[in-house]
Formats: C-alpha cells, sequence, structure tokens
C-alpha cells in the first residue's frame, strides 16, 4: 500500500493536469477517454474520503482496464494520452501489488 500512495502522491498533480487536456482534446475521437476521466475523477474522490485508509478502487480499476483494453494507447493521440495511460497503468498494478 505504501507503493501505492507513494505514486498516487508522484502521478497524481501530473493527472490532474493531463485527463481534463486529454479528454478535450481527443475526446471527440476517442469517446470512451469521457469514461476514462470520470472513473479518474471517482478514483480521486475515494482518495480523498478515505485519508490514511485504503480506499476500496479495485471496481474502478476493472473498468479502467476494460474501457481502455488494458491501457492499450491508440495509435492517433498525443504522447499527454500515452502518458496518462502509462500512470493509470503504473497506479492500477501498486493498487493491486
Amino acid at each position: 500500500m505504501a507503493v501505492f500512495n507513494d505514486l498516487v502522491n508522484k502521478l497524481f498533480p501530473t493527472l490532474e493536469k493531463f485527463v481534463p487536456v486529454v479528454d478535450r482534446v481527443h475526446g471527440n475521437h476517442h469517446p470512451e477517454f469521457h469514461d476514462v476521466r470520470k472513473l479518474f475523477d471517482t478514483i480521486k474522490g475515494k482518495l480523498k474520503e478515505a485519508g490514511t485508509v485504503k480506499a476500496d478502487l479495485g471496481e474502478e480499476f476493472t473498468k479502467l482496464r476494460e474501457i481502455t483494453n488494458n491501457y492499450t494507447v491508440p495509435g492517433d493521440v498525443c504522447e499527454s494520452y500515452e502518458a496518462v495511460y502509462k500512470m493509470l497503468s503504473e497506479l492500477d498494478e501498486a493498487y493491486h501489488a
């Protein structure tokens, strides 16, 4: 859990910047990213609510894997889109470790 919390602290500032921008730029061509943003917002809210207790994020990470085809980056997107998927994948892996 410590690894997950460290990753949250490390990656969330970047994710909070990138996710809305990627959604705005790519959402029309990749509508699944709207769902990615909603799930990210849910995860963010659950982490804030949980405080020091482990948040129950299993369902959110399961849905993210389904929506993103296990974080497979589409071929026609920018590096920020790719970075979001990579960071979410890292968080998912650390959460389940």
